[in-house]
Order: C-alpha cells, then sequence, then structure tokens
C-alpha cells in the first residue's frame, strides 16, 4: 500500500519530531514510524467505511418525506436506487471489514452533521443525477458512483480534516493517499473481486524475486539519518556561508540530511532519484525557496563526498 515517497516523508516528518524534541531514542523514532506507517492504511478502513452511514442517511431522508404532513407523489414513490446501493449491502455483510471496522473502533456515529452535508452536496452534482436517471443498476455502477464520490467530495474538506486532526495526529496529509486506495479497492470490487484489507507496504503487495522490502528500506533509512544527523548536519551547515543558523535546524535541514543519509546507506539507488525525491517533499514541508535550496545543498554535499569516497554506488545504478 505504501510506497516510497510516502515511506520517505513519513521518515522526514518523525525525524523532523527527534530533532525538535531533542531526546527520541532510536527505539521510539521507529516506533514512531511503524505507528504512521500502519494509521495511513486505519485511514483508509475509516474512509471505506463511510459508505454505509452516507446510504443510512438517505434511506433516512426517504421515509422522513413519506411522513410529511402532505406528501407529494416523489416523496410517495422515491427513487431508493442510492438508498439501495449494493456496495453498501457488500461491506456490512463483510465478516472482514466488519470485523476490522470494529476492531479498531471506527464509528461515524459522532460526525452525522458532517455526513448530511456531504450527501446534500453529492445529490446536487451533476454526477449523482446522472446515476439516479440511469435504468441499470448494478454493484460496478455502485462503485463508479463512490469512487467519484471519494474523488470529488474529500480532499478540500476543511470539516472532514478537522474530524481527522482529532482522531489522530499521524493522519495528517494522508487524506489524499488514502483515498486513491479506497478507489483502487472500489475499481476492484467493481470487477467482481472480493475486498482484502491491502498489505500495509507496496512490496509486500507483489513479493517475488528481487523484490526488496519497503519496510526494511524505511526503517533503515530513518536509523541511518537519525544516527548521522549530526554529521551530516554539520557537514551541510558548514558548506552555507552565511546562513541563518535557525534556519539550518528547520524542515530544509532535516530534508537535506535524509537525503545525504538515503545517498550514503543505498548504493543502489541512483544519487538522480534521491535528489529529485527529496527537492519533490521540500516543495511540500519547506518554505517558497526550499526547492532551490535543497537542490542546491544536497547536490553539493553529495558530490563532496562521492569525491571523498564517502558515497559509493553501484556502476550499474548510474547508468
Amino acid at each position: 500500500m505504501l510506497n516510497r515517497r510516502i515511506l520517505r516523508i513519513k521518515a522526514f516528518k518523525v525525524l523532523y519530531s527527534s530533532v525538535l524534541s531533542g531526546n527520541m531514542s532510536l527505539s521510539d523514532a521507529k516506533a514512531q514510524l511503524e505507528m504512521s506507517c500502519e494509521a495511513t492504511r486505519d485511514l483508509y478502513i475509516f474512509m471505506l467505511g463511510i459508505v454505509s452511514p452516507l446510504t443510512s442517511i438517505a434511506r433516512e431522508r426517504l421515509e422522513s418525506a413519506k411522513r410529511k404532513i402532505a406528501p407529494t407523489e416523489q416523496d410517495l414513490n422515491p427513487n431508493t436506487k442510492f438508498a439501495d446501493n449494493a456496495l453498501a449491502v457488500l461491506l456490512d455483510s463483510d465478516p472482514d471489514f466488519v470485523k476490522i471496522f470494529k476492531k479498531r473502533k471506527f464509528s461515524w456515529d459522532q460526525y452525522d452533521i458532517f455526513l448530511k452535508k456531504t450527501l446534500t452536496s453529492i445529490t446536487s452534482k451533476r454526477y449523482y443525477a446522472d446515476y439516479m436517471a440511469s435504468e441499470t443498476s448494478s454493484l460496478a455502477e455502485d462503485c463508479r458512483l463512490f469512487i467519484k464520490i471519494f474523488e470529488d467530495e474529500f480532499v478540500d474538506s476543511v470539516e472532514l480534516e478537522q474530524i481527522l486532526e482529532d482522531m489522530s495526529i499521524y493522519w495528517n496529509d494522508d487524506l489524499a493517499y488514502a483515498l486513491t486506495y479506497v478507489c483502487r479497492s472500489l475499481k476492484s470490487i467493481a470487477k467482481g473481486e472480493r475486498w482484502n484489507l491491502p498489505p500495509l507496504y507496496l512490496s509486500d503487495m507483489k513479493p517475488g524475486p528481487g523484490i526488496q522490502s519497503d519496510k526494511a528500506f524505511v526503517t533503515r533509512l530513518l536509523q541511518a539519518a537519525l544516527t548521522g544527523y549530526e554529521k551530516y548536519s554539520a557537514r551541510v551547515a558548514a558548506a552555507v556561508a552565511n546562513w541563518d543558523n535557525e534556519r539550518i535546524v528547520s524542515t530544509d535541514m532535516a530534508i537535506i540530511v535524509m537525503g545525504v543519509a538515503e545517498a550514503v546507506e543505498f548504493k543502489d539507488i541512483p544519487v538522480k532519484v534521491t535528489i529529485n525525491e527529496y527537492v519533490e517533499i521540500s516543495k511540500y514541508y519547506g518554505t517558497p525557496k526550499s526547492r532551490i535550496f535543497v537542490n542546491g545543498l544536497l547536490d553539493r554535499t553529495i558530490a563532496a563526498m562521492r569525491n571523498e569516497g564517502l558515497i559509493v554506488k553501484d556502476a550499474a545504478v548510474e547508468m
């Protein structure tokens, strides 16, 4: 499930947290990293679990309309296509999904205001109108509708962001990635495949000869960056003349140290890949000028360390 880009981000966050606290042990850092990784999959489960409560609210609205003092013909004979969608039925009856959802003690019950607003937004959209107007009805069609819902309704929701922030400190910035996997699961279900909990690491989803463990990669990366932080950060600071020391001890420095640690530790990862990855991360976690700063310092530092023989790459990866 987790690819190396998001694993690098998680390792960077733990490293930065460790630098700020000043007293995080390596074992505590590794434990925090593991919790952060598990949290992304938990968020995936939590968001997939919104299908049933949204459906339930739709049913409640239909029943409420029938109880009006003067119900219309449409109130008495509503289009129940969404309220009867097969995806909610499937997930509610899937013992594995239900067990995992309950085991994590997840519930959408206390967020009924958010759910009602979300359903109102959904029912105002063209894609919903087209779905309701279609004379066909199938699990695949229901899955396609919910894929649109997950793609359009949640990523920029301030209310959802607050809900997730209150539930877990590890869910910050993970929503888009989790929703991507929700949509992948729905595409698989639409093809007739049964829902399965995704393996935590991408390498576990395609095991075989030559596939390196992503868990081993990110653990080793964090350890290298954490144990080498002082010497790597001192080297970077010395390479920058007239630089504000307070800015050096910042997200930029943590990102650069991660890049240097990766270049030193992994002979099979090309330098260009490493630099590009951390420049991308700096775009989201640094200042407007971080991209240029990180790119220049990483390139300069890694080049100097290669000249000194401190960074050695397998010949094949640099071709």
